[in-house]
């Protein structure tokens, strides 16, 4: 089988790779929507966020088990880390490199969505954008303990972290 994808515009914020990567909140920008594709921008102002589907161009891996390495810019050590399934993790290093980004829509100025919130980096193509609606939202959240555990001392770490 052949799965064709091709972006509907690109991220767009000038930022190098490593801030994006330090920035616990993500980063400011824009996502410009290619001119064919701006028609589908009717009736989304208003929306506080969207979902970004996004192509990670730069990952370099395809490993099924990662370390959530994210945590690392909170001082954790890599050894602390437990190794799990990459399906377990937000690891830009998976057997199809996707990424799902929830983002705030801070507005939208012709074909070019201010947004912050970012976690991808500048050039990064765009497959999708979806609003965030109530019907995704899920109320009963259930996290495994390892995760938990993780969290917790991350939010000790920094404020910025939220707790579940």
């Amino acid at each position: 089988m052949e799965i064709v994808l091709r972006p509907i515009g690109f991220v767009r914020h000038g930022l190098p790779d490593s801030t994006v990567r330090e920035r616990i909140g993500g980063v400011e920008g824009f996502i410009e929507v290619l001119p064919e594709y701006a028609p589908g921008l009717d009736g989304l102002a208003g929306f506080s966020h969207i979902i970004v589907i996004a192509y990670l161009h730069k990952s370099k891996g395809r490993a099924l088990r990662v370390r959530p390495r994210g945590l690392l810019r909170l001082g954790f050590r890599l050894e602390d880390l437990p190794e799990v399934g990459v399906f377990a993790t937000d690891s830009p290093s998976r057997p199809n490199p996707l990424a799902l980004t929830i983002a705030r829509l801070l507005g939208i100025e012709g074909r070019r969505l201010r947004v912050s919130g970012l976690d991808l980096y500048d050039g990064t193509p765009v497959l999708d954008i979806k609003p965030y609606t109530p019907s995704r939202r899920v109320e009963d959240l259930t996290l495994p303990s390892w995760y938990k555990e993780l969290l917790e001392e991350a939010s000790r770490r920094d404020p910025r972290v939220r707790e579940v």
